[in-house]
């Protein structure tokens, strides 16, 4: 199937799951994870309609910045260094993998000079796995209320990568608790908006994420096939 038909089936699934729920599909955004993905593949997912992309390694994806030229938007999620953060604040319209004070005082000095706000979402490591980025949920709080006094960076929500699982269920519990967490912290004010926006769900799993309150789900492989 071309990439066009691809995304075609990923919007008829995403809308059965949304109205499955009560939701509207129009607040869930298809984000097309793009790492290792050629330009001309992804200059076929515009074509095809797709316009927000993500991408995990900063010199791959500062290359596509450049070769894209305003095709599409470019969400980081993969894990920043400090000593990239000038890169990543220069080419992303989003950050979805804050998870530190040190990468977001970065992140914000950067935008400064830039001069618009940056999108930005706070990873949390739901699970408390050792080998995953993201705060520990008892520390999201701390962190937010630190991003709040950064100028340059626009707090719109949470984002999280459950356990893999060939069951989309096991995925569940995890997207749940991101939902209840964020809830929780959107009662406090603690994001830039009313709408708060829950970037979880891949390929395998992202019905079940948008059933939990995804707004935001990341797609790879079901749009560009492996490798």
């Amino acid at each position: 199937m071309t990439i066009a038909g691809q995304l075609q089936k990923i919007h008829q699934q995403m809308t059965a799951a949304a109205e499955k729920c009560g939701r509207n599909p129009a607040e869930i955004a298809l984000l097309a994870v793009s790492k290792t993905v050629t330009v001309d593949k992804i200059r076929e997912a515009t074509a095809a309609g797709q316009r927000i992309f993500g991408e995990n390694y900063l010199q791959e994806a500062e290359e596509k910045y450049r070769q894209l030229a305003g095709l599409a938007k470019l969400h980081c999620i993969g894990h920043i260094q400090s000593n990239k953060a000038k890169i990543a604040a220069t080419i992303f319209s989003m950050v979805q993998t804050i998870d530190r004070e040190k990468i977001a005082h970065e992140l914000n000095k950067h935008r400064q000079a830039i001069g618009k706000p940056l999108d930005a979402l706070v990873q949390v490591n739901i699970a408390g796995e050792e080998q995953k980025s993201g705060v520990k949920p008892e520390n999201c709080e701390s962190l937010l209320r630190m991003i709040q006094e950064l100028p340059w960076l626009r707090l719109t929500g949470l984002m999280t990568i459950p356990p893999y699982s060939v069951n989309p269920e096991d995925s569940r519990p995890f997207f749940r608790e991101l939902r209840q967490l964020a809830n929780k912290l959107a009662a406090k004010n603690l994001f830039a908006g009313p709408r708060v926006e829950l970037s979880m769900g891949m390929s395998g799993d992202f019905a079940v994420a948008i059933e939990e309150g995804a707004t935001i789900i990341r797609v790879g492989t079901a749009i560009f096939g492996e490798g």
